[in-house]
């Protein structure tokens, strides 16, 4: 069995070479995500050229995504070798950007006496460090620590999110938008999301040129989470300062949500943080790591991320192959049957009332699809799109044939390599739909994907010249609107 849940891995120092990135695809991965809170701008134009040209190189589509840095609260520095903040000790907390110790806290944050409130948490880094507020006055907080430990560096410093006076994106996340979608990158990410106008602010400035995901990691993102998902491409469960805004008994109970909610508006999902954390140094995963990646998969996951692990880890390559063979185990037992039941219940609920008319016509289909590929024994279903729509709407079934997207368009096919279970394959453009039937079975063919005596489902439509194109679309039309979709059944010969 091929795997179909995707991989997402960030590239840094320990596998930004030619070599490394040609050995991490081999490996499996899906999607090359370039961290900005980390490293210039040049330095990530230069790993997005390595990426294209490994990509090229080893034969596989693989779709970039950059991921803006967001709005961050530091504090100042603390001293060489770090503090050792102490259980039960009480600690100062100041604005400022004055240097740190064991004693005072400063925080890069104006307002941070007036955000502050009593018996509320103070958080530092990945959240390992917590503090709680017993006294706002004149001058400074004074907090007590719960956790404790050695803090080094200018550490994150976390507050409950509907209390910052934060603005998302910020404008240096604006002018990084605009360069990375001029420089090609399938998609970006945009952190600390938590209404639907901060995705909208990103779009403004990108336009059609890249693809948005919405960073799903405070408590007024899951408030609003039906809005976000609403504007966004793709939405990632950001487990880490998710953990922090909400409680940590919370976290694995709205990935579930997330992800659910993600599936049923055919919008990729991507569960992401510390997934096989301890193969930054190890040469093998805790059982505890094993068993979150595989649940990942069963909650639907279209794609599993892996951040420090294969940017500074001891050995990426291994880091990929150990998830993409828990996720391939983890797929074999999976009740994706399951979900595609569950889908046709929600589709007949009316639930999809307020879809423009394309986009249920399209739901529809791709629900039928659904249902007579599995009567038909059908080996794969191809779906010829020019929006992806199509390919993403079909995915949402989780079928158990292999699932092949083909378009003309080189940065859609790149993009479809986020989807759960989607071969994306770039083709020629055609006059007819039945010489798109044909070509299309064909591709499949020589690539292996179907054999002869296989039937396969084929989604297609008919092509119109004269259609008018969104704006960012240099093609012509290759398909139609979902209004004339058409799904052929085709025995190959």
């Amino acid at each position: 069995m091929t795997r179909r849940t995707k991989i997402v891995a960030t590239i840094g120092p320990a596998s930004d070479t030619p070599v490394a990135l040609q050995d991490l695809m081999r490996a499996g991965v899906d999607v090359v995500r370039l961290n900005l809170s980390h490293g210039t701008l040049d330095e990530h134009l230069v790993r997005l050229a390595r990426v294209r040209a490994a990509a090229d190189a080893v034969g596989k589509e693989v779709a970039v995504l950059a991921d803006l840095p967001g709005p961050k609260v530091r504090s100042g520095r603390f001293p060489e070798g770090g503090s050792l903040l102490v259980v039960g000790k009480e600690i100062q907390l100041r604005a400022g950007n004055e240097p740190s110790d064991d004693h005072c806290i400063y925080v890069q944050y104006e307002t941070l006496l007036e955000d502050l409130i009593v018996g509320g948490h103070v958080m530092l880094g990945d959240g390992a460090i917590s503090m709680s507020v017993l006294s706002v006055g004149d001058g400074f907080a004074l907090a007590r620590v719960e956790t404790g430990g050695t803090v080094n560096g200018q550490p994150g410093v976390h507050m409950p999110s509907e209390k910052l006076r934060l603005t998302t994106p910020t404008e240096e996340d604006l002018v990084l938008a605009e360069q990375m979608a001029s420089a090609g990158v399938e998609f970006i990410a945009v952190s600390f999301v938590r209404q639907a106008v901060d995705v909208q602010r990103v779009r403004d400035v990108v336009g059609t040129r890249a693809r948005l995901v919405a960073k799903i990691e405070t408590s007024a993102s899951i408030a609003n989470l039906t809005e976000i998902v609403a504007v966004s491409d793709a939405v990632m469960v950001a487990r880490g300062d998710l953990g922090i805004d909400c409680p940590i008994e919370d976290v694995p109970h709205l990935q579930k949500m997330i992800i659910r909610h993600c599936v049923e508006a055919g919008v990729p999902v991507i569960t992401a943080t510390q997934m096989l954390e301890s193969m930054i140094a190890a040469s093998a995963p805790t059982r505890a790591e094993v068993s979150d990646v595989a649940n990942a998969v069963f909650d639907g996951s279209d794609a599993v991320m892996l951040s420090g692990e294969t940017a500074i880890g001891r050995d990426p390559v291994a880091v990929v192959t150990t998830m993409g063979k828990i996720a391939e185990r983890a797929e074999s037992e999976a009740s994706y049957r399951q979900w595609a039941n569950r889908l046709g219940r929600v589709q007949l609920d009316g639930r999809f009332e307020s879809m423009e008319h394309g986009d249920r016509v399209t739901a529809a289909l791709t629900h039928a699809a659904s249902r007579a590929a599995l009567d038909a024994g059908a080996s794969a279903i191809l779906c010829c799109t020019q929006s992806g729509r199509t390919a993403r709407a079909m995915a949402r079934f989780r079928p158990d044939a292999a699932m092949v997207a083909l378009s003309p368009d080189a940065a859609m096919v790149r993009s479809l390599a986020m989807t759960w279970g989607v071969t994306p394959m770039q083709v020629d453009t055609y006059e007819s739909t039945d010489e798109m039937v044909w070509f299309a079975v064909e591709t499949a063919l020589r690539a292996g994907i179907v054999h002869h005596g296989d039937t396969v489902l084929v989604l297609a439509g008919s092509p119109n010249k004269n259609q008018q194109l969104p704006v960012g679309d240099s093609k012509r039309s290759w398909v139609g609107r979902a209004a004339s979709d058409v799904m052929r059944i085709v025995h190959v010969d």
